[in-house]
């Protein structure tokens, strides 16, 4: 007797996989197999983010100048770490530059390695 949930090539020697639907993936509700989710698909209140575009690419600068502090502190956030690619929307090939950039500037003391210095109060 041959079935078709015998037959996968995925089942194991066992056959201990679940049983559910073709697929793979549980339905949860109508929206997309996600539970109380809606017909179309996507979740309501939820925005897909714009992508960003690099701004050193839409200026066309080549070489990130170390001595741009304006520029430069931009992507540096307040506790003085440089952002991440994902959350500037930084090109990669501008990110390196930018990197390099940032550390320039910091050895020369333009910009701050640290957020901001506290010093301990020694009691003796």
């Amino acid at each position: 007797m041959t079935t078709e949930a015998t037959n996968r090539p995925s089942d194991g020697p066992q056959g201990a996989r679940p049983p559910g639907p073709p697929g793979g993936r549980p339905q949860g509700g109508p929206g997309g197999g996600r539970p109380g989710g809606r017909p179309g698909g996507r979740p309501r209140g939820r925005l897909v983010p714009r992508r960003r575009v690099c701004t050193f690419c839409v200026e066309h600068i080549k070489i990130v100048d170390y001595k741009d502090i304006d520029k430069i502190r931009r992507f540096v956030s307040d506790r003085a770490k440089i952002e991440p690619r994902r959350r500037t929307g930084v090109c990669a090939k501008h990110q390196r530059a930018l990197r390099i950039a940032i550390q320039r500037a910091r050895h020369i003391a333009l910009i701050p390695f640290v957020a901001h210095h506290s010093f301990p109060s020694v009691r003796r």
